[in-house]
């Protein structure tokens, strides 16, 4: 086991203090954050490529959807007012599948905050992302924490200035390139990148870029921190989602208190002694610039860089892991009582082992079974309903539109053999990429005929329409009923269409009018 004097204490302090808040409009402590290693960094590292990789591939992916559609698998055409989602095709009057969406999103964020605290803040939020790709490049020019400090605290040079320039250089490039590959996905993006690097492209193109350069450059390199916790609404929200059994990010004082830098000494003076050594390990990491053994607060985004901070020290003493660990406020507590014998007495650190130096087994650990509690499968549930819903939604709904405006002025017309002539706008919506050829038919309306201006067919009771692909075709449809058959001033029929190769059809119920003295 190794002594207290081997593990490096740092000098770091909580820039974001729970025990001493600053004023509202103090100006800002910058933070720099250690970097760690451990099983959380890892994992965030491969968020980071997944998430990252995601943003900026995708928009390059091709889909093949036949000549009449775009190949690109994700695409926003607000030119033609279209949504593509690999083999998935959004019309505006279906943006409830959008809408859908983002209330599953809403509901798995809380699904996800209820059992797991603030994973979205602490892994896939983008500023979070983005921050932690801006720290890679900062650490890579500038070097680690205390490289960086003393090059701040550093007068200005030739090499500073040098070594500033290539980190805010490259954090542009980094912004330029994300509001980049936010356009490819409104434009076809090979085609989109030849016109915007050769001045072709649209001058809202080239203002979206400028937008999102400076807000990526401005939250991702600068300000950082500070939008988690002072323009971000979620950390004052997620309070209301979380419960006693709600994982978060724990220092656990009941085996670490009370702290010591000397615990040789302490133990020879028949002090207590916790485990931990007051090393600030979890300061330095702390990309929030919290303390998290001044308790919950609400800078803390749960990234979980203190645990593996917190885990390398326990490893070199020779001590558990779990001095910082995820927790549920429940455990917590059971545990600080046991250690407190019943919140009588201070922490005693002796009450939490056993004879053999081990934690004891009366100590609450975390088991995932925790997580399943009504609360769970009640968000669990909506989620999956929602989902359900949505996807009955999409694979039953029809490719094929029809609607029926009749004429205004005039109402009807009496022809010259008594027969009575009815006006309809009659409007074909083909909803798949390929051309089809459907057919339009009346239903009721005894003797009643219709003609299509335009396709040249003799009057009958059906027609056949060519209709392009991905496109709405308007008609104009006159409906004759013979004089002998015309009855109330007003009668309703249907319109009806068919495409016979798919079997979709659509119908909508009109009516024709005559005048009242035909009846």
């Amino acid at each position: 086991m190794l002594n207290q004097m081997e593990v490096e204490r740092l000098e770091a302090e909580a820039v974001n203090s729970a025990k001493k808040r600053q004023p509202l409009y103090a100006p800002r402590k910058k933070i720099f954050p250690k970097r760690a290693s451990g099983s959380f960094r890892r994992f965030k590292w491969l968020v980071m490529l997944v998430t990252l990789g995601i943003y900026y591939l995708t928009p390059w992916l091709r889909w093949d959807r036949g000549p009449y559609a775009p190949d690109q698998a994700v695409l926003v055409d607000i030119a033609h007012r279209r949504f593509y989602f690999f083999p998935i095709e959004i019309w505006p009057q279906e943006f409830f599948f959008v809408a859908g969406l983002l209330v599953m999103a809403g509901v798995g964020l809380f699904l996800v905050t209820s059992t797991i605290g603030r994973a979205w803040c602490g892994y896939t939020c983008p500023q979070t992302v983005w921050v932690d790709l801006f720290l890679v490049v900062e650490r890579w020019v500038e070097g680690d924490r205390n490289a960086r400090m003393k090059l701040e605290a550093a007068p200005w040079n030739v090499r500073k200035l040098a070594l500033r320039t290539a980190k805010h250089a490259t954090w542009l490039a980094i912004a330029v390139a994300t509001g980049g590959a936010w356009i490819f996905y409104f434009a076809d993006a090979p085609t989109l990148f030849l016109d915007f690097f050769t001045g072709d492209a649209a001058p809202v193109a080239y203002a979206t870029v400028g937008v999102l350069t400076a807000t990526t450059y401005t939250f991702g390199g600068l300000m950082r921190e500070q939008v988690c916790t002072y323009m971000c609404p979620w950390p004052r929200i997620q309070g209301a989602m979380l419960d006693d059994q709600s994982l978060t990010v724990t220092y656990n004082d009941w085996r670490g208190e009370p702290r010591s830098r000397h615990a040789k000494k302490a133990l020879a003076a028949g002090k207590s002694v916790g485990d931990c050594v007051d090393c600030n390990a979890c300061v330095a990491v702390c990309p929030m610039g919290i303390d998290i053994r001044d308790g919950q607060q609400m800078e803390c985004i749960t990234c979980a860089l203190c645990i593996d901070a917190c885990d390398a020290v326990m490893d070199k003493l020779g001590k558990e892991r779990g001095l910082i660990s995820y927790a549920t406020l429940a455990d917590y507590n059971a545990n600080m009582a046991f250690a407190t014998a019943g919140v009588t007495q201070p922490i005693d650190p002796t009450r939490v082992r056993g004879a053999d130096g081990r934690l004891s087994d009366n100590i609450a650990q975390f088991r995932i079974g925790k997580l399943l509690r009504p609360r769970t499968f009640v968000y669990f549930g909506v989620w999956t309903l929602i989902g359900l819903a949505m996807l009955y939604a999409l694979l039953t709904r029809d490719r094929l539109e029809l609607n029926v405006l009749h004429d205004r002025n005039p109402q009807f017309v009496r022809l010259s053999d008594g027969s009575i002539r009815n006006g309809y706008t009659v409007k074909l919506l083909n909803m798949v990429p390929e051309p089809r050829t459907v057919i339009l038919s009346l239903e009721g309306l005894p003797g009643a005929e219709m003609s299509v201006a335009g396709i040249d067919q003799p009057a009958d009771r059906s027609v056949a329409v060519l209709l392009e692909p991905d496109r709405l075709k308007t008609l104009k449809v006159f409906v004759r009923q013979p004089r002998e058959q015309v009855g109330d001033a007003t009668a309703s029929f249907k319109f009806v269409v068919e495409d016979k190769a798919s079997f979709e059809q659509d119908e909508y119920v009109a009516t024709f009018r005559a005048p009242e003295k035909s009846r």
